[in-house]
């Protein structure tokens, strides 16, 4: 399974995700989910992949290799001209691998599971973040919907749903990120180490930050231990119900 975040902000993009694809008592295996196109002073472009791994690296390939169009050129995420181009040309790399693989997938594994979180900024044109489907269809985020989550998403999205907002500034969300990550690792097992980071400041047209933190990465330790005493000591805070003692009273009664 996989956790991947991507977050757009008013300054700029933060995208997270880890790299375990399969969990077990004796085979863990990790993979690179996420992929980046970097031209500087030209464009960034940043993919996260979850779902079946030979579909995603397939898609990738094709990303990289080219996409023949009907006029003879050929494209790739370093010839497109906006975020939209590239967000199109992932989804019908998407359509291809299923056009190639779909129906053989489907009879093996019960289905074509891919999903992708693309985001970037083109020279000229505006940052833009996009969640592409295993049909090869995509949305967008907004100022109102900030985020995108893929694969293990239940266990991280409460802290992005209460906290995280466009003006959020960039430490801010990616404190916010692997606050989220922290979570999905402590409640799932098949969401692993070690997690790629990158963050990029809105028309820069390079990254500011692109990491690997691994399970002895001083920062992240030190995070996930502050925000455990830390919800540990504002639950021991909380009040206890005011309504107990009549409910028992109640209980009682019967």
């Amino acid at each position: 399974m996989t956790y991947c975040v991507g977050m757009l902000l008013s300054s700029g993009m933060v995208m997270l995700s880890d790299s375990r694809t399969n969990a077990g008592v004796d085979h863990i295996s990790t993979f690179r989910k996420m992929h980046v196109w970097e031209v500087p002073g030209d464009r960034v472009i940043v993919l996260m992949s979850a779902g079946n791994l030979s579909i995603s690296q397939t898609v990738v390939n094709l990303l990289r290799e080219g996409i023949d169009n009907a006029d003879g050129t050929t494209e790739t995420l370093l010839t497109v001209s906006s975020m939209f181009d590239a967000a199109r040309l992932v989804g019908e790399a998407v359509k291809q691998v299923h056009s190639m693989y779909g129906d053989s997938l489907v009879a093996d594994t019960g289905g074509f599971n891919v999903s992708l979180i693309l985001g970037g900024q083109v020279r000229g044109r505006g940052l833009r973040l996009f969640q592409i489907y295993s049909a090869g269809n995509f949305i967008e985020a907004s100022r109102q919907t900030p985020f995108f989550q893929i694969g293990e998403t239940k266990y991280g999205k409460p802290i992005l749903d209460r906290v995280l907002e466009y003006a959020t500034p960039l430490n801010g969300a990616m404190k916010l990120g692997l606050l989220s990550m922290d979570s999905t690792l402590r409640s799932n097992i098949s969401v692993g180490m070690p997690l790629s980071l990158v963050v990029y400041k809105r028309d820069t047209l390079e990254l500011a930050m692109n990491r690997t933190i691994h399970e002895d990465d001083p920062y992240f330790s030190s995070l996930r231990e502050s925000w455990s005493q830390s919800l540990s000591n504002t639950f021991n805070r909380l009040p206890d119900p005011d309504w107990e003692e009549p409910l028992l009273n109640l209980m009682g009664s019967g």
